[in-house]
């Protein structure tokens, strides 16, 4: 396939997303949604719009029937621009400078969403699924890392997938593996007082930093063979009212990552404890998703990794990432799910963001080369 021709394929679609603000906030994908639905219909797609959310328009499109299902998903929006004054370019138009397209969101996840539509042409039109089915989803509520997007998918059933390939920028390594992600907030309670006689009262303030204390001397991470390593950060405490009264309330709220072999429910049953024996009322999940790994051994791995080695002449690198991806809401469905795309991350939710051209199209070819050989499988 000529190179040259496929970047001006992929840079044309490229510039049409970019041009379409999905900025967050205020999130809304519709336009962008409507795109994408109008791309694939001609295509022979089945397409749906599903929305939980006003404004937030998630895109599901089929081709082919039955199983397996292979799911390929991208989200739509984007961060806002920022500081317009930091942009050399125009931040919504896709402007090629030195090999690189510049623009909001080309990184993250619109040059995946180039690719995911060409390659939906592409297989549209001389390679339809021999068995089971391929889905395209294109989503929104990424960014807000909110439950309308992917989420809402997997809780209407709208995608069963057995594999699941996912977008981010990676710069076409591939993720194995994502630690889960667990959110919880740490109550104590004192007795308020007038901050001129303090021994009247029992401060929650005090009573908090023993908590934080015994998390800080207990807290023992763990470390995979990946290279993935457990954490626990406070990211914010909130105790007080005023200068001149001893607080009767104190919260802290901690986000703990977690090893994909780690048990969910065991987790947050020993930080509870760990919490509660150095003093707080109180310890309540607010939100949280286990991690979870594919095997080296799975179907989409071995097509992916074979795939990059047929294009690139390289062996498939894996990538651990800091990070979780919308893949986290299927990790307790046993199913496969891996993460690549264009782009690095590091390029990505600044001014000026861009994408190599040049990996944008390695990226194309590797993604139908691994569906060519997933549909042998």
């Amino acid at each position: 396939m000529d190179r040259r021709a496929l970047g001006e394929e992929l840079l044309a679609i490229l510039g049409h997303l970019v041009a379409i603000p999905s900025t967050y906030p205020p999130g809304d994908t519709t336009r962008i949604a409507a795109y994408c639905r109008d791309f694939l219909l001609p295509l022979g797609f089945r397409v749906e719009l599903l929305s939980k959310n006003p404004g937030t328009q998630n895109v599901v499109a089929r081709l082919g029937s039955g199983k397996p299902s292979l799911v390929f998903n991208a989200h739509t929006d984007t961060v806002g621009v920022g500081e317009r004054a930091a942009w050399r370019s125009d931040p919504f138009k896709a402007t090629l400078r030195d090999g690189r397209v510049y623009g909001l969101g080309a990184a993250n996840c619109k040059a995946s969403m180039a690719v995911h539509l060409w390659l939906a042409r592409k297989i549209a039109k001389t390679d339809k699924p021999r068995r089971g089915e391929l889905v395209f989803t294109f989503v929104g509520d990424e960014e807000n890392l909110g439950p309308g997007g992917m989420a809402y998918l997997r809780e209407q059933g709208a995608v069963q997938p057995a594999t699941l390939v996912l977008a981010a920028p990676t710069q076409n390594r591939l993720v194995l593996e994502e630690r889960g992600v667990m959110w919880l907030r740490a109550t104590t309670r004192g007795k308020a007082a007038h901050a001129g006689a303090p021994q009247t009262g029992d401060s929650a303030i005090l009573k908090m930093h023993k908590v934080i204390s015994g998390i800080s001397e207990n807290f023992r991470g763990r470390t995979s063979k990946s290279g993935h390593r457990s954490t626990l950060s406070i990211g914010r405490i909130r105790g007080g009212e005023n200068i001149n009264v001893v607080p009767d309330l104190c919260t802290i709220e901690m986000d703990r990552r977690l090893l994909p072999e780690e048990d969910f429910d065991a987790v947050f049953l020993e930080l509870k404890t760990l919490c509660e024996k150095a003093g707080a009322n109180s310890v309540e999940l607010l939100t949280g998703t286990p991690g979870f790994s594919a095997l080296e051994t799975g179907p989409g791995v071995r097509a992916f990794g074979e795939a990059i080695a047929a294009v690139t002449g390289r062996p498939a690198q894996r990538l651990n990432v800091v990070g979780a991806s919308d893949g986290r809401y299927f990790a307790r469905d046993g199913i496969e799910i891996l993460v690549t795309g264009p782009g690095d991350g590091a390029d990505s939710h600044i001014p000026d963001e861009h994408v190599p051209l040049d990996q944008v199209v390695e990226a194309a070819l590797i993604h139908r080369k691994a569906v060519e050989l997933l549909s042998c499988s």
